[in-house]
């Protein structure tokens, strides 16, 4: 690779940064607002675009800012670990910032400038964390994006959006502290040398004391496990739920959870590199963790009621799958592990959109609550179809193609508990998503069937149905399946107010239906044609574009050019040409 002088790293990170100011001027005229927004989206996309044909011929572009701390430079360098996470962010913060006019705009939620602004300066730190040269200017960045989505946690203004808030970030700063924590050690076993990235690991620590070693990858991976959402460190993901739809999609899909992602295999392939992991014995207890948290989050997401939360779940399964492959150290494996990584940021990406047009134009959140709404959100609906089949690995769709690595990689090393537990997470995968499709296109209001696996309480009942049975595992409902009327918050502790959680929500839903279809016992939906009716384009348009993108990546992956991007890691650290 040959290192290039440029300004095009720190100019990524700025644009976004920069607009801060003109869109938190521009509180009044909302046009204004967010024409500086999608600006500052279009304008990073081509910055990081423009990098991308130099970064697949060999070149590496680096901005150096001067001495961080004494042997530490604080440089910015766009390689192709970078690329790959840089422009997925950029890319996708453009879909995402359209999308947000459309939900913002038709909920009239408060606070929209404040949201406009902390988004963007989430992206700004994603993208500094993409291109920092080494682990101290990544911690930086790292904490930076903690800060600046803090905002957006608790956009509501909430008891439950602040203490959802308050437990992001006890976690991710406590994350934080080990990430520092790791980063010293690394420093110094170094000689105080350097935490600069490079492909295959810093030499360095190949004659390192094996304690002080396992103890730093320890801190560093647990400090980015965080992020990553490993159990036992996942439970803030479903808590910030409480935020808004394309928030979601941020943490989900764009910038938190990748990052977490993101930091453990810049620690995985270019500070320890596969073979001193492999001679520490560091891959397998990482694997480890990261097989029993796609199986367990799976099986936790089968008992979940709420859409979102149910998503949540299904993020914490599906992140494990890029740690799991990371961990194998196997060529094929890192290659599935990497092309995951955009490949899920589709998917989950169109399924959140879903979500959160489900609730703008419906006013329904749970899962029990959609028979039928295939009718009346047909593209919605069949987008989430498509989705669901790529999360589930089905051929043709994103998930497929980086699955197939995975499983080809854990098969080749000899791991197979860890093909196993990919196999029964596929199988659950299709468990969650089914019945939400089955329920929108083969059902209605008043004709559903049981679903004893969500229903019923774990370990089973005799009667035909338990009065404690609940879908989403929380408080007992009464045989219509609401709740109990001394119930005045939802089942998972968020506001009463906010997307289908809670009394105040159900009410709202059946207000809506009343309204559209009168007061009939078993309603049903309206329908609405495939031309768009359904909602407003600014929602569907990328949603639908999402989705061609999970088409995409699973038909010519090659094409999209993230799998040229990932084979060219691959080989620079491993040396095999996938």
């Amino acid at each position: 690779m040959t290192e290039v002088a440029s300004l095009r790293p720190i100019a990524a990170v700025l644009v976004s940064a920069i607009a801060i100011v003109p869109i938190l001027a521009s509180a009044g005229r909302p046009n204004l607002r967010e024409g500086w927004t999608v600006l500052a989206a279009v304008v990073k996309l081509g910055v990081i675009a423009s990098m991308v044909p130099g970064v697949l011929g060999g070149t590496v572009y680096v901005t150096e800012l001067g001495t961080f701390l004494p042997g530490i430079q604080f440089t910015l360098r766009a390689d192709p670990l970078g690329i790959l996470f840089g422009l997925l962010a950029s890319l996708l913060w453009l879909v995402t910032s359209f999308y947000s006019v459309g939900y913002m705009r038709g909920l009239s939620e408060h606070g929209q400038s404040r949201y406009f602004a902390a988004f963007a300066g989430s992206v700004s730190a994603a993208i500094g964390i993409a291109f920092s040269a080494n682990l101290l200017v990544l911690f930086v960045f790292y904490e930076l994006l903690t800060v600046a989505t803090y905002p957006l946690v608790t956009h509501d203004e909430t008891p439950e959006a602040r203490a959802a808030g308050r437990k992001y970030l006890a976690y991710t700063f406590g994350g934080g502290v080990a990430v520092l924590s790791g980063t010293i050690l690394v420093f110094w076993m170094t000689g105080m040398g350097t935490t600069a990235f490079t492909p295959g690991g810093i030499d360095q620590l190949a004659s390192a004391d094996p304690v002080f070693a396992r103890a730093a990858f320890a801190l560093l991976a647990t400090g980015f496990g965080v992020k990553a959402a490993l159990m036992p460190l996942h439970s803030w993901l479903p808590d910030a739920m409480v935020a808004p739809t394309p928030v979601s999609g941020l943490l989900h899909a764009v910038a938190v959870v990748k990052s977490g992602v993101f930091g453990i295999a810049r620690v995985v392939l270019d500070v320890y590199g596969p073979g001193l992991i492999a001679d520490l014995g560091l891959g397998v207890l990482l694997a480890s963790v990261a097989a029993f948290t796609l199986v367990v989050a799976s099986l936790i997401a089968l008992r979940q009621d709420n859409l979102k939360r149910r998503l949540a779940f299904s993020t914490v399964s599906q992140l494990s799958y890029i740690v799991l492959g990371l961990a194998v150290l196997n060529p094929m494996s890192i290659t599935g592990a990497l092309l995951h990584i955009p490949a899920h940021a589709f998917m989950k990406l169109t399924l959140f959109f879903c979500a959160g047009a489900i609730h703008v134009e419906t006013h329904t959140d749970d899962i029990s609550n959609m028979a039928g709404i295939g009718k009346r959100m047909p593209l919605t609906m069949a987008a989430f179809g498509v989705a669901s089949l790529g999360m589930a690995g089905i051929p043709l769709v994103a998930g497929f193609v980086s699955k197939y690595f995975l499983l080809i990689g854990t098969v080749s090393a000899g791991d197979i508990v860890f093909t196993v537990a990919l196999l029964v997470s596929g199988v659950l995968n299709i468990a969650y998503f089914w019945p939400v499709v089955y329920a929108a296109f083969f059902e209605s209001p008043g004709e559903t069937d049981r679903k004893p696996v969500i229903e019923n309480v774990l370990g089973g009942r005799f009667s035909e149905r338990s009065p404690s049975a609940a879908t989403d595992g929380g408080t007992d409902r009464t045989d219509d399946g609401s709740a109990p009327a001394d119930v005045d918050s939802d089942d998972h502790g968020y506001a009463a107010d906010h997307e289908g959680q809670g009394m105040k929500d159900r009410a709202e839903a059946a207000a809506h239906i009343r309204t559209e279809h009168g007061d009939d016992a078993s309603p049903a939906w309206e329908h609405r044609r495939w031309n768009g009716d359904e909602s407003t384009w600014f929602m569907l348009g990328p949603i639908l574009f999402a989705m061609v993108g999970s088409i995409v990546l699973g038909i010519v992956p090659d094409t999209a050019v993230f799998l040229r991007i990932v084979r060219l890691i691959v080989e620079g650290v491993t040396g095999v040409a996938i």
